[in-house]
């Protein structure tokens, strides 16, 4: 336990009625004196009612509306109306699954090791079948290219990790998060708080527990925003991408020529060759994923690869996509 009198805990939310029931009583019990602000983009599960019954038996915890519905803008809003006073800001996402004591741990690092903010770990794990394979595909390197904050590892400094606490004056000297962003809103903080000097502690003691969309559909829709994104991120601050970043862009032209050549097949057949890219990728994802299934002995992660593959075709394509709107 540890006092949260110094503490704005947010919680930005949309659709979370699922479980805010849960969340935020032990956010409450294991963070006495913490403000606790759900953000709420205009839910319509029954999140708000949610809220409300907790809020009247506890008053730590608030509900304020989030007119613009996204997250940056959110937590944003919930520092203006309630962060002074507080030092330090915690950014808890409703539909993660967090260790006991999370805050207390956030604070134990970040005193510890110096850090201006704490950054966490994500895994993923899924209860149908292709969400088992969408968390396999994610703690893979064939998902994430063995990103720092994607998988379990030693604690250290770094560029960018899954936010979980900051000072809340340097949060608010960087300018907070920029409400353009609907998605990479935080590594496109991290970018501006690296460059003011801030530390960035990783720390695998309070890891949480992601879980991934459930439709094939749900997934491809996702990874087109976070492309989308870090295209914006890239252009802001004139980035180069990693490694890990640049390989799967090749992957929506790949599907492209693809698909040109098939078509062109009947006025000239060796056009066909187009494909053939396109399917040595396929052919690896694949692989990847039915090696993954034969060691976990799991049907359902076997199809890791074919998640992958839509991971990689929507990140490619959100990417391009936001790429050419800029001219």
């Amino acid at each position: 336990m540890v006092d949260g009198s110094g503490i704005l805990v947010v919680v930005p939310c949309l659709d979370e009625a699922e479980t805010l029931p849960d969340l935020l009583p032990r956010l409450v019990a294991e963070t006495p004196g913490a403000l606790i602000v759900v953000a709420d983009g205009g839910s319509r599960d029954g999140s708000q009612a949610i809220v409300a019954e907790i809020a009247a038996k506890s008053p730590s915890v608030r509900l304020l509306d989030n007119p613009r519905r996204i997250q940056s803008a959110g937590i944003n809003l919930a520092v203006e109306t309630f962060g002074a006073g507080r030092e330090w800001l915690v950014r808890v996402d409703a539909h993660c699954d967090y260790p006991p004591y999370y805050v207390a741990r956030l604070l134990a690092a970040a005193r510890q090791h110096g850090a201006d903010s704490v950054v966490v770990p994500m895994t993923t794990a899924g209860q149908g079948c292709f969400q088992q394979a969408a968390a396999a595909a994610q703690n893979s390197v064939l998902g994430t290219g063995g990103a720092a904050h994607r998988h379990l590892g030693a604690g250290r400094f770094v560029e960018h990790g899954h936010h979980a606490l900051m000072k809340l004056d340097r949060f608010v000297a960087v300018g907070g998060y920029d409400p353009g962003f609907s998605h990479n809103e935080d590594a496109e903080l991290d970018v501006r708080l690296g460059a003011a000097g801030a530390r960035l502690w990783l720390e695998p003691g309070a890891a949480l527990v992601y879980a991934p969309r459930r439709t094939p559909r749900a997934l491809l829709r996702q990874y087109f925003n976070y492309g989308q994104g870090r295209a914006r991120t890239v252009a802001k601050h004139r980035l180069r991408l990693r490694m890990r970043q640049r390989l799967p862009l090749v992957i929506a032209p790949l599907v492209g020529l693809a698909v040109l050549g098939v078509a062109l097949v009947p006025i000239l057949p060796a056009m066909a060759l187009l494909a053939v890219p396109m399917l040595a990728w396929a052919l690896l994802a694949i692989g990847y994923g039915i090696a993954l299934g034969i060691g976990s002995r799991s049907k359902c992660i076997a199809m890791a690869g074919l998640a992958a593959m839509i991971m990689h075709i929507g990140w490619s394509a959100g990417y391009w996509r936001r790429l050419l709107s800029f001219g």
